[in-house]
């Protein structure tokens, strides 16, 4: 039963959807950073997603850090970072609580904990719990961004609508953090809400997939083997909740290449060693090569939809029919995007520490 992610920076999540509180550890943090705490609220915000388009859970997600953190920075101890649960309906649950909700996590919680999980609103498998995951990566990226290390991400389609690519990843950054909805091109964006707002009259849902780009990240971080920085990422970044596929660079188009067309050759450059084409996402064998890291990943559409559904009653061991309850969201994929970026910047400090120690000396 392990909530922890990391080998030099650790970050372990707790709590429960509909229970008191919830929460993260995060140990191997480098004495003496300067944490600012707006940002990590900013980053709390924007998982809450534009109003029009998310659930009418109504949480303010303020939070405490109750340990690790004095005067203004981090003491190197274990942090706490804790956040209340307020707005629960609880009720909406009870009715079905051996009813397996399809591409939901009901009955594999019940098989693995043998009944004994709380069940409340998806219980520890909730997307609430990335409430807690966000606050710990807001903590993540400021350490970062000190080092020159950068991260944005906004969907790149959903349904059968595109946005553009990260074309200035500078002035990117800065756009995606200043909007509610993380499409870089406005037309793009009036068309995706177009088929969310159209999902949620049909009582469906829609998914999609988002773009990840990480600048100034060092080279010869990673290894060759278990712990490549694919891996690394892929670990933490399959633990949000609907991603479904993750891909690095050309990801699966490298499929339909050739060689010659997979390949980025290598040139000097102001007398830096670069790759003219970035096709392999900045990473070598595992290793990062200094250019840009490029991550796709697949978000499936929500599963709670407002249509009847077959499914079974496990407790009964019958077939049953649901139709849900509740209040869902008609698409998560613009609120899984900082999520996806707290999550890479924790798993990228994580790497950064285990290269260069906790203290993080020489970067």
């Amino acid at each position: 039963m392990k909530n922890t992610f990391g080998n030099s920076f650790c970050v372990t999540l707790f709590g429960e959807s509909h229970g008191q509180a919830i929460g993260a550890v995060l140990d191997g943090l480098k004495p003496g950073e300067e944490i600012d705490l707006q940002k990590i609220s900013a980053l709390l915000k924007m998982r809450k997603g534009a109003a029009a388009f998310s659930t009418k859970r109504n949480e303010k997600d303020e939070f405490k850090i109750v340990s690790g953190f004095f005067e203004g920075k981090t003491t190197g101890t274990p942090l706490c970072i804790l956040i209340e649960n307020n707005d629960t309906k609880s009720a909406d649950y009870s009715e079905m609580k051996s009813v397996a909700r399809p591409s939901h996590a009901d009955y594999t919680a019940f098989l693995k904990y043998h009944g004994y999980n709380d069940y409340r609103g998806g219980g520890h498998f909730s997307g609430r719990i990335t409430a807690a995951l966000t606050a710990a990566g807001a903590i993540a990226l400021q350490i970062l961004e000190r080092r020159g290390v950068k991260i944005g991400t906004h969907i790149l389609s959903c349904d059968d609508v595109s946005d553009r690519h990260f074309e200035n990843c500078e002035k990117d950054f800065e756009k995606l953090f200043s909007l509610s909805f993380p499409v870089l091109d406005d037309a793009a964006r009036e068309r995706i809400e177009e088929k969310i707002t159209a999902a949620r009259k049909d009582g469906d849902s829609v998914g999609g997939v988002l773009e990840t780009v990480v600048t100034g990240f060092p080279a010869s971080v990673g290894e060759p083997w278990f712990d490549t920085v694919e891996g690394v990422l892929s670990h933490i970044l399959f633990s949000v909740p609907a991603v479904k596929g993750v891909s690095f660079g050309a990801g699966f188009d490298f499929g339909k290449m050739t060689g010659s067309e997979a390949n980025d050759p290598f040139i000097i450059r102001d007398g830096k060693v670069i790759t003219q084409t970035n096709r392999n996402g900045g990473i070598n064998g595992g290793i990062t090569n200094s250019m840009p890291i490029v991550i796709n990943c697949a978000v499936k559409p929500t599963p709670s939809i407002y249509k009847t559904q077959k499914t079974i009653d496990f407790e009964k061991n019958e077939q049953t029919e649901l139709l849900i309850k509740g209040r869902h969201d008609p698409a998560i994929i613009h609120k899984a995007s900082v999520v996806v970026t707290a999550a890479a910047a924790i798993a990228l400090l994580d790497l950064l520490s285990g290269r260069f120690g906790t203290d993080l000396n020489g970067i």
